[in-house]
């Protein structure tokens, strides 16, 4: 009896040993395939990572033969049409092209012969529409007249206006905030200029965000100098969409109060700025900045023939004095035309431009019939 139970214990070993080893093969190959699955899975997630990040190309490729096509639009270029024996053909010899530099028409000042950009240029691709003024003064602009919403609003209206009369080339919105002031009293450092609080930078900075437009940051300098005032912005200036605007004629060079003369800057002044903005485009590896440089008499801006553009900055001499609509063709004929740098703009004011014997402000398809063409408007 006692040895009958032996065996049955015996038995019974053997089959839960026998159990246990198939429960043990079960479980290792559920883990290896619960394994083989778990790696597949980080396979194609690794493999969905290397996918979503992109090694960007600094600088971007330029489309060159799209933008020389575009800069001789921007001129009121027409080529000349020849006979020849079986159809009329289109003439190209007037045209030069440089290996580093755009298209020029020989014999012709417009376009100039300047640096091709680096690739993700605004400009020609774009046209720059821009609202402009300061949020403490409604004498000095559109910003300063409304609520942030109601400016933008505006400006969207106005956006759709230049998109209509120009569909080849798109608006892209502006706000263009005087980030440093003129005054008509010294200041603790007696430079007669004030620079505004950060947060009212940031306050059109992100204005411009929410329409995805760009910021132009405006400096009147005062008795001070471009060389000393710039560098306090740069930490806004290393930002992809921030663009800059000189206005000369607060500059006083002469050591006079602003707005008891026309203040003045020179070529050395603008080529510092470009200098200076070029390099934050390398160090920085943005696309060109846009430098704005206003003016509406000969005198505001000397030396003008050696302004020299980069690869990394564009330069747009914008007329932008006020009055009737003849008046401002007169004044961009006598100022702009004549001394060309490399783009060119126009401003227009809602009010100034309504005084005396006006018929009325600028409508974009007046303001694109003049030579050459604005690819940059500003609203005051």
């Amino acid at each position: 009896m006692a040895f009958k139970i032996r065996r049955r214990r015996l038995k019974l070993i053997k089959i839960t040993f026998f159990v246990l080893v198939i429960f043990l093969f079960i479980v290792f190959a559920l883990n290896k395939v619960a394994y083989s699955i778990k790696s597949a899975n980080q396979t194609t997630s690794t493999s969905d990572v290397i996918e979503e990040i992109k090694i960007p190309v600094w600088p971007a490729v330029l489309d060159y033969d799209e933008y020389n096509k575009r800069i001789l639009v921007l001129n009121n270029y027409v080529p000349p049409i020849v006979a020849s024996t079986s159809t009329s053909t289109v003439a190209t010899s007037t045209l030069r092209y440089g290996s580093t530099t755009n298209v020029t028409v020989i014999g012709k000042r417009w376009p100039t012969s300047t640096p091709y950009p680096n690739g993700d240029a605004i400009l020609p691709f774009k046209r720059i529409l821009a609202y402009y003024g300061n949020f403490y003064s409604k004498k000095m602009g559109i910003l300063g007249e409304y609520e942030p919403d109601e400016v933008l609003r505006r400006l969207a209206s106005t956006t759709e206006k230049w998109n209509l009369a120009d569909p080849t080339t798109p608006v892209l919105p502006a706000i263009e905030y005087i980030a440093m002031v003129a005054q008509g009293s010294a200041g603790a450092d007696g430079m007669y200029r004030a620079i505004m609080p950060d947060e009212e930078i940031e306050k059109a900075y992100a204005m411009a965000q929410k329409i995805n437009g760009i910021l132009i940051m405006d400096l009147q300098v005062g008795l001070s100098a471009l060389e000393k005032e710039l560098p306090k912005f740069k930490d806004y200036m290393i930002r992809s969409d921030v663009h800059l605007a000189i206005d000369p004629e607060f500059s006083m060079k002469a050591g006079k109060k602003p707005g008891t003369i026309i203040g003045t800057v020179n070529s050395g002044d603008i080529n510092y700025v470009i200098n200076y903005l070029s390099d934050i485009v390398k160090e920085y590896k943005l696309p060109p900045k846009v430098l704005l440089v206003h003016r509406f008499t000969e005198g505001m801006v000397t030396e003008s023939e050696l302004i020299k553009p980069t690869p990394e900055v564009q330069v747009i001499m914008v007329m932008d004095g006020w009055g009737s609509k003849e008046l401002k063709r007169a004044t961009y004929k006598a100022v702009i035309d004549p001394e060309p740098v490399q783009f060119t703009g126009i401003k227009i004011f809602y009010k100034n431009d309504l005084k005396g014997e006006s018929t009325g402000i600028l409508t974009p398809t007046e303001a694109l019939d003049f030579k050459p063409k604005p690819i940059f408007v500003q609203y005051q």
